[in-house]
């Protein structure tokens, strides 16, 4: 079980902004070198960026166990860092290197992580939200406690597959905990001005589970509320619906530049961006921060090295793990 906030010492306060931190910043220094790949024109495809989002994933994973699941989003690179997988196979993957987690077949859209319990991203709008409530409703039939987490979009909330899936999940009270990364905006469409209550976790009454949103660039409330609802769901007791606050720095994805979104909306979100609010508490000195960095900044670069020097795979492999046999 992991420890709630108002019951640690200021040690632990302190161990736990050195976790957070660190995560958040290899989050965001990951995302800045695959951006970097892209416009070097050696990435196939696009990369969703997690850029700005960092505290969702930090906060949410911190909650989770060992044997726990994730369901992932076409933005699920911060997923993949937060929950501890290699950087060096994410790097390659996105690449489309044959050390990539999917031999490079993959790429950024379906990145996933099943030594870490990730199931998968899904370029599909919404469709991790069946898979992960499958998972959830697998840990049930076996009678066991892990607990699935949900990552989507706010758009996602308006596909058939949510309401389907939250449906089911409240019905059979699945050990699963939904959350929703509500950046405001769906590729270029204002949440606000296609659904008439843009607050997602409202709609959870209509299901008979709980929603709540919050600050999704306040690390130490996302975790706090992810630990009680992934506690809740462990014990049986249901969903929960988290919706996370949050603002995406980049344009949809590495190619869109973002100019539906007007500049004091995007300045006033970098104001309250998730590094520095967790700076602004001064749990952390600049020297500890520095020395995360120093190291973080190792790791990158060994991921970026070792995803350029990686062979691509081999054209007799295209046809391999395609199908089930």
């Amino acid at each position: 079980m992991e420890e709630r906030m108002e019951t640690m010492t200021k040690q632990q306060k302190k161990e736990k902004a050195k976790e957070f931190y660190t995560i958040m910043y290899r989050t965001r220094r990951f995302e800045e070198e695959v951006f970097e790949f892209y416009k070097r024109g050696l990435m196939p495809g696009l990369a969703h960026l997690y850029l700005g989002e960092e505290a969702v994933a930090a906060g949410v994973c911190g909650a989770l166990e060992e044997r726990d699941f994730i369901g992932s989003t076409h933005r699920g690179h911060g997923h993949l860092v937060a929950r501890g997988a290699d950087l060096n196979r994410m790097m390659a993957e996105i690449l489309g290197k044959e050390a990539g987690y999917s031999k490079g077949k993959g790429g950024s859209m379906h990145i996933m992580a099943m030594d870490k319990g990730i199931l998968g991203a899904n370029g599909i709008v919404g469709g991790e939200i069946p898979i992960a409530t499958g998972s959830a409703y697998a840990s049930l039939y076996k009678g066991t406690d892990e607990v699935t987490v949900c990552f989507f979009g706010d758009s996602a909330a308006n596909e058939g597959t949510f309401h389907e899936s939250i449906n089911m999940a409240a019905a059979w009270n699945l050990p699963i905990v939904y959350i929703v990364e509500n950046n405001l905006y769906g590729i270029s469409v204002d949440i606000r001005r296609v659904t008439k209550e843009h607050h997602i976790a409202k709609r959870a009454a209509g299901y008979g589970i709980e929603g709540i949103t919050i600050d999704g660039n306040d690390v130490f409330q996302v975790y706090e509320e992810a630990v009680k609802a992934v506690e809740k769901a462990r014990r049986g007791e249901g969903p929960t619906i988290i919706e996370c606050m949050t603002y995406r720095w980049q344009g949809h994805h590495v190619g869109d530049p973002g100019v539906y979104r007007p500049d004091e909306e995007v300045a006033e979100w970098k104001e309250k961006e998730p590094l520095g609010r967790l700076k602004e508490l001064g749990i952390l000195t600049q020297q500890e921060m520095d020395e995360i960095a120093e190291e973080v900044e190792k790791e990158i670069q060994e991921a970026c090295r070792f995803a350029e020097e990686s062979p691509y795979p081999d054209m007799a492999e295209a046809y391999t793990d395609v199908f089930v046999d």
